[in-house]
């Protein structure tokens, strides 16, 4: 039937409401954006209203009074300001229009098909009317806005003309949308820059339907960071001819305000300025850009200086300040970054090129115990956290609670109270301001304090002995695992009475244990506790799925795979664990990390996608220069830190990328597919990286304790594998691999490493948002999802999901409502084919197992670990059991967090009971390392 209802809007004449006023929530925070752009509170009971008044058009009079229908129209008004309230959980301003979007979607997917037909039909008949009227009155209206006091006349054509050309290039944009939804936000008297402003945040409202609205909002932000840069209106039109002059007085002005090294103006800025490539500012997605806009680029008293293309160029010639050739390194490592095809880590992002070039992403300490000790470790903490360092601190040492001082002939605390000063240290130095500071402290879990030690992140007890701000890992034996293999007891002791057990591991390691067992049994040792193992490993597991913490992170796993292990011991990993480094009261590990974008390196032969190790090769070898030049140009906060680090020189080269990798060649994360390329991926990037490190030394030297090192005994990462099999029998991991492994072997035994270490996998968590792809090795993890950082809340959409919905003509407001009830999962999406819902499947639909199995096979070829986050969407004590079993089993050497679902959240009505529930936490990423 044509019937229309004949509501007006949302506030029409009164009609008794189905549902009490005081029934629907009232503190919602919400307020409503009329046509009119009148702001008026937000009242759910008008909702009900205008429904009723649907289903008074279609069914006549009658159907108001069945109380199936009052009871249907309750619920449909719920549902619309559930999804409202979902969207601004914090309250803010919705539109009219979007109210009624909602609606209509709410009436399609309740089934009361000729209510939403009426519904459209009458929203479309108003709309025309609208329109028609707008067009009497010129389209636009009469604005005025403030321009630095002075109040004129809106340019409309001005911002128009922008739009379009922002829209230029892209598909499925409309600049007149864009233009269209600003204007709602608009009012008379807006200062011209909240203007310009709201063209960036009507583009970005739209990114949910058309992932391309994000290039779109870049590109908007860019022009109003042209403009606050230079003071000029520039287009990307002109930028080509004008780049190198804006790059010039960037670098004048930055040296003049002391922000960056007076070297810089030293180079060829001609030469450099002509080598910027403008086009590459239409790269960005507006996260990326915006984040490096609230954080990385230069700034003078809140006014940015920094362009995007000068920002990468200024990264470039920090890191080439010692080379020969400073302007060809430096146009090299420049192409290489603004291509996106490498990014270095946020520290180098931060500080290169500027007068506090501390470039290194993680410090890796020992605490020695006495109080002399103590507090210098957190001095030093606190000194490498200054300039944006993730800390990783080995506890072990420090002597248990009772264990007797002979200075005083008292007894000790232990470490639960130094843990306490930790803790606040790393609130109170925010790494510069610019994000928080961070730490993880380890310890083994044969201390003594190690119980109290797993419940540091508890919210109840005693808040002196809780650390909320700060991380925690668990530093495990193989022993210990065997034990809980095996049922037996595991005993506890303070170092001060096991002195060697610190610096042991592998076979060393049981035997002195057992013998200090002993002389526990005889006596001999009274400060001590026994308790069944499969007891503490519960408890460690229970931990982890209640608070997060501790981490497991296994250290035979670590030690007897270390190329170093001539040069000392690997008491823990560092903050995000993927550094495997040795420490000592002594050295500070330190690492410099940067990461490929392997989803970059694809290309399509014969309607194949491949990865293209040609262009790999080329990437590492430049990446890998590029890192060791951050060691020597390095700012170091302690000598202990730089001792280390020109001693050894380790890097950690990456990747993130990876599941767009799999998108793209149709592969589905939770497949042997998926493990092969996983397999491969991981033998490129460190295969490229060993032989570069090995040319790095031919050219420039052999890295200072090279000599007695697992490299020079031809022993490299694959190989080392089997020594970790010889203790724990099959691995269950595939030997061999694509590349020729001997060469190489045979080229490091001529020229030797320029890098202790070479190859770690970082969670990439901010710099992959710069460059928009997936983070590190990280599964999808929700195919619609707003990302809270520190630079906001932002509409993340799979692009790679929506490419396919949209051949297959499924992409429309329907499908985006759905994502969005369905926490960003096709899981319950019966439309969708099961072949698409397999390959997209997100974090917590795919069985955690394959993620360890994947991080298995990318394990025998890198020298140092990987961040591996584990998904477990109904995480049980058996299920957590048997997953960090299996990464033990499998020769993983550190885990990083545990995710789990919401332990309260509901089911969405009508859902299927494998759609995930909102996760319990929000935001996936770590940002302190990348």
């Amino acid at each position: 039937m044509d019937t229309a209802p004949q509501p007006a809007s949302f506030y029409p004449d009164p009609v008794e409401p189905v549902k009490h006023a005081s029934s629907y929530p009232t503190d919602s925070g919400l307020e409503v954006i009329r046509r009119n752009r009148a702001v008026v509170a937000f009242q759910p009971e008008k909702i009900a209203i205008a429904i009723t008044k649907a289903f008074l058009a279609v069914e006549g009079q009658h159907s108001v009074n069945s109380s199936g229908i009052r009871d249907q129209v309750a619920q449909l008004t719920a549902s619309v300001v559930e999804a409202l309230t979902r969207r601004l959980p914090g309250g803010g301003t919705v539109h009219i229009e979007d109210i009624q979007d909602q609606v209509e979607l709410a009436l399609m997917r309740s089934g009361a098909h000729d209510v939403a037909r009426a519904y459209v039909l009458y929203r479309e008949k108003h709309a025309e009317q609208r329109a028609a009227q707008q067009a009497i009155d010129h389209a636009t209206p009469v604005l005025q806005v403030d321009d630095h006091g002075q109040r004129r006349l809106l340019d409309s054509a001005a911002f128009i003309a922008l739009c379009r050309e922002v829209c230029a290039d892209l598909v499925d944009v409309d600049a007149e949308r864009v233009w269209s939804e600003t204007l709602t936000n608009l009012y008379d008297g807006m200062p011209l820059e909240a203007v310009r402003q709201a063209l960036v945040l009507a583009a970005r409202t739209l990114i949910e339907a058309e992932p391309n609205y994000t290039k779109v909002a870049a590109r908007l932000l860019l022009s109003n960071l042209r403009l606050e840069a230079t003071g000029l209106a520039l287009t990307q039109a002109n930028m080509g001819e004008r780049y190198a002059g804006c790059f010039a007085d960037f670098i004048a002005a930055g040296v003049a305000a002391e922000l960056l090294d007076p070297r810089l103006a030293e180079f060829d800025l001609e030469r450099l300025g002509g080598a910027l490539l403008a086009e590459r500012d239409l790269q960005f997605d507006y996260l990326g850009l915006q984040t490096l806009y609230d954080r990385y680029f230069l700034h003078i008293e809140g006014r940015r200086i920094e362009l995007p293309q000068c920002f990468f160029m200024r990264v470039a010639m920090g890191l080439a300040l010692n080379e020969v050739d400073r302007e060809a390194r430096a146009i090299e490592f420049y192409r290489l970054l603004s291509s996106f095809d490498f990014m270095c880590s946020t520290p180098t992002l931060f500080n290169s090129g500027t007068r506090h070039s501390q470039l290194s992403s993680c410090y890796l300490t020992t605490v020695s115990d006495d109080l002399d000790g103590i507090y210098q470790s957190i001095k030093e903490n606190a000194l490498l956290q200054k300039y944006a360092g993730g800390l990783g601190n080995d506890w072990t040492p420090v002597r248990a609670l009772g264990s007797r001082i002979k200075g005083t002939n008292g007894h000790s605390q232990g470490v639960i109270p130094f843990l306490k000063v930790v803790n606040d240290t790393a609130v109170a130095v925010n790494q510069g301001g610019k994000r928080k500071g961070a730490v993880c402290a380890y310890l083994e879990n044969w201390h003594l304090d190690f119980e109290e030690f797993l419940e540091l992140r508890k919210n109840t007890g005693d808040e002196r002995r809780r650390t909320h701000d700060m991380n925690t890992a668990a530093w495990v034996s193989d022993l210990f695992m065997q034990r809980v293999q095996s049922n037996g007891d595991w005993t506890l002791f303070s170092p001060v009475d096991v002195p060697e057990l610190h610096n042991l591991y592998g076979a060393a390691f049981a035997e002195a244990y057992q013998a200090y067992e002993a002389k526990a049994a005889r006596g001999e040792i009274k400060l001590c506790k026994r308790i069944g193992a499969v007891q503490l490993w519960r408890k460690m597991l229970t931990m982890l799925f209640e608070t997060g913490h501790p981490w497991i992170t296994f250290k035979d796993a670590c030690n007897l795979r270390s190329p170093q292990q001539h040069a000392g011991v690997i008491h823990s990993s560092n903050l995000c664990t993927e550094i495997t480094l040795n420490t000592s009261n002594d050295e500070t590990a330190v690492c410099n990390l940067g990461s490929v974008n392997l989803a970059a390196h694809l290309t399509e032969h014969n309607g194949v996608w491949q990865l293209d190790a040609d262009k790999l090769q080329r990437t590492i070898a430049t990446a890998m220069r590029m890192l060791d030049n951050v060691i020597d140009i390095n700012f170091y906060a302690t000598v202990k830190a730089r001792n280390a680090n020109l001693r050894h020189r380790p890097v950690g080269l990456g990747m993130m990328g990876f599941a767009d990798c799999l998108h793209q060649l149709g592969i589905a994360y939770a497949s042997r597919e998926a493990l092969e390329f996983a397999d491969y991926s991981a033998e490129l990037l460190s295969y490229h990286a060993y032989q570069a490190s090995a040319d790095l030394a031919e050219q420039r030297g052999r890295y200072g304790s090279f000599a007695g090192s697992l490299w020079q005994q031809g022993l490299l990462p694959p190989d080392t594998l089997e020594r970790l099999a010889e203790t724990r029998g099959d691995l269950g991991v595939p030997t061999g691999g694509q590349l020729d492994w001997q060469a190489l072997r045979e080229r490091i035994a001529q020229v030797g490493m320029r890098n202790s270490n070479c190859v770690a996998i970082a969670p990439t968590a901010t710099i992959s948002n710069i460059v928009g792809v997936s983070a590190s090795i990280e599964p999808v993890y929700q195919n619609l999802y707003v990302k809270s950082n520190l630079s906001g809340e932002f509409t993340v959409v799979n692009a790679a999901l929506v490419r396919e919905l949209k051949a297959l003509d499924l992409w429309d407001a329907v499908m985006v409502a759905d994502l969005k009830y369905f926490d960003g999962s096709l899981a319950a999406i019966e439309r969708v084919p099961a072949g698409i819902k397999a390959r997209y499947a997100t974090a917590f639909e795919i069985e955690p197992e394959w993620l360890v199995e994947a991080a298995a096979r990318r394990q025998k070829w890198i020298d140092q670990s990987q961040s591996l986050n584990l998904y477990v969407a109904a995480p049980t004590g058996g299920k957590l059991d048997q997953l960090y079993r299996l990464a033990w089993q499998r020769g993983l050497k550190t885990t990083y967090y545990l995710r789990t679902l919401g332990a309260t959240s509901m089911e969405k009505t009508g859902a299927d009971e494998t759609a995930p529930k909102a996760c319990s936490i929000a935001d996936p990423d770590c940002e302190a390392c990348q």
